[in-house]
């Protein structure tokens, strides 16, 4: 760095420092500290954060007061406390907006066969900052004077656009095997890069990731899809082999070469359509799993490559993944609703009737079809302009033909104009599969529009009942 980039580097440095350390919530905060006796720093993604310009309202802080000591300093500032981290030695409190953490300096290190981190407490705010993920992570500002400490050139990787660790990422890795997800999170989120020997720990290091708790997991990856950049994060998931241990099927599927795609393989398109939906937890996780079942229903059929059923297959596998990565049963129920039905609409160029379109929207569900007609149109990655023109005015007539049905009849709400008790009373029989067959019959003309009132339910229901029953 040259001594005019240095010295611009130098004055960002000071400026983002002075706008921290004069919040007043953080100035009184280490007034409080210094004046118990206690070092206090500003640390973390609240220091990197503040580098790039980016807005927060929740700040991290790490202290030489024991966990008990914190609490002694900010009974009476806090507008609330909570203890549940106390354990590790975190402490949490509410001030106005700001969620804040204060955690005593500490170390967390993994046995070879251990879930949780075994937590100790270190002796320096150096031995804390050694210990932490990236470089990027381990600057911190002592309070309240405001010095800036960067003990393993964070800043310099943070302007390189760069990942990596203040140890050697094999020790880092070692620690805290989550370190190597949370590595493509920050790529996702932060646009940066691992570097080589971060990229080549993750190859040999990331089976250990199978010591790590599935909900941990589940919520790296959670942050991941919902960043702006998620798919070269994925495509380096795949590529160091991580994937094995977090969606296995992901492997397979950078393996398979799609013809309806020439293009691009399917994991590219895949890569493709989540960054065309929005940064919604369940459209990404529909995004990437959508095509995950074509490796399992992959035929050849006179030299044409076909993928049959691969969205009801695809269905299943992202069920019980998501399951074993324990998602909530509604999260699990919308993605693989949208997987079973995101083919549906590729009949509809064949012409669809009025009730066609009614049925699409009853089991499909009004409350799903938004999320839906997004997934359609992202899945939509043909270069070919006239293509994707025309793919796109048959969505725009679809979803105008159900609204206009939507309001003229809620066709989502369409019952049989009889109900059970009604057909059994009027044809005098029992319950049995006759009721069954009456009220289909009864449904698919009200889906036609043939019946809308009870007498003529009852008229039909006489006719049906004179060839069927007779």
């Amino acid at each position: 760095m040259n001594e005019q980039n240095s010295q611009a580097g130098a004055g960002q440095i000071q400026k983002s420092a002075d706008q921290l350390i004069n919040h007043p919530i953080i100035r009184n905060l280490g007034q409080l500290f210094s004046a118990a006796g206690f070092e206090l720093y500003l640390v973390g993604g609240s220091v990197r954060d503040a580098l790039l310009g980016r807005s927060q309202e929740d700040f991290d802080f790490a202290t030489s007061a024991s966990p008990e000591q914190t609490l002694s300093v900010i009974r009476g500032f806090a507008d609330d406390i909570w203890q549940v981290g106390m354990a590790f030695g975190t402490i949490g409190l509410a001030k106005a907006q700001c969620k804040i953490e204060i955690t005593t300096f500490r170390q967390e290190i993994y046995t070879a066969d251990s879930r949780n981190p075994e937590v100790s407490f270190a002796p320096t705010i150096e031995s804390d900052l050694s210990r932490r993920d990236f470089t990027i992570n381990a600057m911190a500002i002592k309070l309240p004077e405001g010095g800036f400490i960067d003990l393993f050139n964070g800043l310099a990787d943070l302007a390189a656009g760069r990942l990596a660790t203040p140890a050697g990422p094999e020790q880092s890795f070692t620690d805290d095997p989550l370190r190597m997800l949370r590595a493509l999170r920050f790529e996702a989120q932060l646009n940066m890069k691992p570097a080589p020997e971060v990229v080549e720990a993750i190859v040999a290091f990331g089976p250990r990731l199978e010591i790590i708790s599935k909900e941990r997991v589940r919520d790296e990856l959670s942050k991941l899809l919902v960043s702006d950049g998620p798919g070269p994060a994925i495509m380096t998931m795949v590529e160091t082999g991580l994937a094995a241990h977090v969606i296995p099927e992901l492997i397979e599927l950078g393996r398979l070469r799609d013809p309806a795609h020439r293009h691009k393989d399917v994991l590219k398109h895949t890569l493709t359509v989540m960054a065309n939906v929005p940064p919604e937890l369940e459209l990404r996780l529909a995004a990437l799993f959508h095509d995950i079942g074509k490796p399992k229903t992959i035929t050849s059929d006179a030299g044409e490559i076909h993928f049959f059923h691969h969205e009801v297959v695809g269905a299943k596998i992202a069920g019980r993944r998501l399951k074993e990565l324990r998602y909530p049963v509604k999260t699990i129920a919308e993605v693989k609703g949208l997987i079973a039905a995101h083919m549906r609409f590729h009949t509809y160029r064949l012409g669809w009737t009025d009730k066609a379109v009614r049925k699409y929207v009853r089991e499909i569900g009004p409350e799903r079809l938004p999320a839906l007609s997004t997934l359609v149109r992202a899945d939509c990655t043909t270069q070919n302009q006239f293509l994707a023109a025309k793919f796109g005015r048959l969505i725009d007539e679809l979803d105008s033909r159900i609204a206009a049905l939507e309001a003229e009849e809620e066709s989502a709400k369409i019952r049989p104009a009889l109900d059970g008790d009604e057909i059994m009373a009027y044809l005098k029989i029992g319950p049995g599969p006759t009721v069954g067959k009456v009220l289909s019959m009864l449904l698919e003309a009200r889906l036609d529009g043939k019946v809308k009132t009870k007498p003529e339910a009852y008229e039909l229901t006489r006719q049906w009942a004179k060839e069927n029953l007779d």
